[in-house]
């Protein structure tokens, strides 16, 4: 079993927490880290944007990697929300161990 490292923005702490508690209460992730007060430069309809926002990291497993996604777009306030999965390719046995556990 992989397990994957989540990166994840919201518009806002609170849409951040809200993703975040529904992920881990779902077992869908084991953990969700929040950091407030990112900055994101980024281009949408043709228009250069600057806003605040939070980023979300989300630890889970390989398999779960869709249904976590479609959780996050069901809840998510953008357009195009950003869920990109990265795999661990190493780490804390004890703590990778946790993941599989924590997770549905």
């Amino acid at each position: 079993m992989t397990n994957m490292w989540i990166y994840m923005t919201a518009g806002s702490v609170d849409e951040a927490r809200t993703i975040g508690r529904a992920l881990v209460d779902e077992q869908l992730a084991a953990c969700v880290n929040l950091i407030d007060g990112m900055r994101s430069i980024y281009r949408w309809n043709g228009e250069l944007q600057e806003d605040a926002e939070t980023v979300l990291i989300a630890k889970t497993r390989e398999d779960l990697v869709d249904a976590l996604t479609d959780r996050v777009r069901a809840l998510h306030s953008y357009d195009c929300a950003c869920v990109v999965a990265l795999p661990m390719v190493a780490g804390n046995p004890d703590f990778l161990d946790w993941i599989g556990r924590e997770t549905r």
